[in-house]
């Protein structure tokens, strides 16, 4: 028999969070997670849902509240769940970013090491240099900005604490005249309408804009007008891209993409490395705390100038190239065509000779490097949310690659994977890095030596 009941209302001590940042209480030992609930707070709550193992609970009061919470400032933003922390105080978020690390390399990892305090912005707002909105019609009206979670609901979003301020006007500006140019918002009930979604970007160091819209369809009669004042409006607009998805799908861009104004990409640093960023490109969406992220990645490296690093994982290559001044050489693997082709052409951008990069697969690529005569002194892995390939990681150990760098965007991930390389390789250090503030996601770079048997 389970303690509690949909529908029941009981009072809770909640005394931690969850790795999605919910409050957890507990009957009887019984789990219950609420949203919006802190450790060390007293709280009325309702049972909303009932599973074998835990119970959702909706939050009705803060009985006595954390000295960690704070009134959040952004209430759409909150109330929908994209910054799912914004009660918690900045001071707050970096404790719990901290102690997420930790406990999950101890609960998945089995490994039990310090962990340094999560490195944090001198100013959390406004971050953002890349953001996507859907949009649509309700009520007669256009509506653009964020889905509600777990639905395809559009809330209407005209000011943010996360995302550029320039940014936010631009959307707001298409927002008002796009059906001035019959321009149609999607349906994706029916399939039809025209514009999907509006994807903004901006170079932080350049300040140049790239505008991408993403259409069901590439038929639209007064684009030409439309685009020509939107650089009127915004003259630090200067690439404008049409991205055609006539497709029934989540996906947000679809395969064919026309240059409507512009180049093709936009450029900005990364301390003094130039990249140019395409609208396909995956670049981190803080270029602030990406320095951060990189500099921390330097500090491991504690490069001599004679070293060999492979970068897998290697995307459109920032994060060997922010090193391949201090390197003797630069290999990076990706399995996207298109990231390497920008990475080649950001290695000549910057005119490092020394940056190579290939397609395929890295676990594949490593060992024909390894063939070919090349030894690295470095690996730096920086996988996607599911973490590091198996094949990936018995290949460095394999080729008995001496020291590894894993940056990481998932503690159970990054856990699971330091627990397979933990017989190997001892952990040195270990630093997470705040580059989405306001919300339960943290970066993590660790730094680990092949132990000698």
């Amino acid at each position: 028999m389970k303690p509690v009941d949909v529908g029941q209302i009981l009072e809770l001590e909640i005394v931690d969070l969850t790795s999605n940042g919910e409050g957890i209480g507990k009957v009887n030992g019984f789990p219950i997670f609420i949203e919006k609930a802190l450790p060390d707070e007293r709280v009325r709550v309702e049972i909303t849902k009932l599973k074998k193992n835990f119970a959702l609970g909706k939050m009705l009061e803060v009985i006595d509240p954390s000295p960690e919470r704070v009134k959040p400032y952004a209430e759409d933003l909150y109330r929908y769940g994209a910054c799912n922390l914004l009660h918690l105080s900045y001071q707050g978020q970096l404790k719990f970013k901290t102690n997420l690390v930790k406990e999950n390399l101890k609960r998945i990892g089995k490994i039990d090491v310090d962990v340094n305090p999560c490195l944090g912005m001198a100013h959390p707002y406004n971050y953002r240099n890349k953001s996507a909105f859907p949009f649509g019609m309700r009520d007669g009206r256009i509506v653009g900005g964020l889905f509600a979670p777990g639905t395809h609901e559009i809330i209407d979003l005209n000011e943010s604490v996360i995302d550029n301020p320039t940014t936010i006007e631009i959307m707001k500006y298409i927002k008002r005249t796009i059906l001035a140019y019959h321009i149609v918002p999607y349906d994706e009930i029916s399939h039809s309408g025209i514009l999907r979604h509006v994807v903004i970007r901006h170079g932080e160091k350049t300040k140049e804009y790239m505008v991408t819209l993403v259409v069901r369809t590439k038929d639209i009669p007064q684009l030409t007008a439309f685009v020509e004042n939107l650089i009127k409006a915004f003259p630090m607009v200067v690439s404008v891209i049409l991205n055609v998805n006539p497709d029934r799908t989540n996906r947000i861009l679809g395969d064919e993409e026309i240059v409507l104004y512009g180049n093709s990409y936009i450029h900005d640093y990364i301390g003094d490395v130039q990249f140019a960023i395409s609208s396909k490109s995956f670049y981190q969406v803080n270029p602030t705390q990406t320095k951060v992220l990189y500099d921390t990645v330097a500090r491991f490296a504690n490069l001599k100038g004679n070293e060999v690093i492979i970068d897998a994982y290697c995307g459109i290559g920032t994060i060997g190239l922010y090193l391949a001044k201090q390197a003797k050489a630069i290999y990076g693997v990706e399995i996207v065509r298109e990231a390497v082709e920008d990475a080649k052409y950001n290695a000549r951008l910057n005119g490092f000779n020394n940056a190579h990069f290939i397609v395929g697969k890295a676990e594949e690529v490593i060992r024909d490097w390894k063939n070919d005569g090349i030894q690295a002194d470095l690996i730096i892995v920086d996988p996607p949310r599911k973490g590091c390939d198996q094949r990936l990681l018995d290949t460095i150990v394999e080729m008995k690659i001496p020291r590894v760098i894993y940056v990481s965007c998932n503690p159970s991930t990054l856990a699971r994977d330091l627990n397979l390389l933990k017989d190997y390789y001892q952990i040195h250090e270990v630093q997470p890095v705040d580059l989405f503030p306001h919300t339960s996601h943290v970066e993590c770079v660790t730094l680990m030596s092949k132990v000698e048997k």
